[in-house]
């Protein structure tokens, strides 16, 4: 079963934090490293899908639905 963006980011933000402490072995600093990698992605084609979806349901001044640019913050 795939992770909720939440807990995917929240992950990412944990793997960040132990990476930065820098007291693991080098092939478990790789493993830490690839997974986060992953999650990063995985966070960042949600985030893209989202914005896909908030261009679409946006309407214009009329009431009629358009498609209108939405930029989210992007993700540190």
């Amino acid at each position: 079963m795939k992770q909720t963006f939440e807990s995917s980011l929240d992950e990412l933000e944990k793997i960040v934090k132990r990476l930065e402490e820098g007291d693991m072995a080098l092939e478990e600093s790789l493993e830490m490293f690839e997974r986060g990698v992953k999650l990063s992605r995985d966070c960042r084609e949600r985030l893209t899908s989202a914005e896909r979806r908030i261009e679409v349901l946006i309407k214009d001044a009329d009431g009629e639905i358009g498609v209108q640019p939405v930029m989210l913050e992007p993700v540190n």
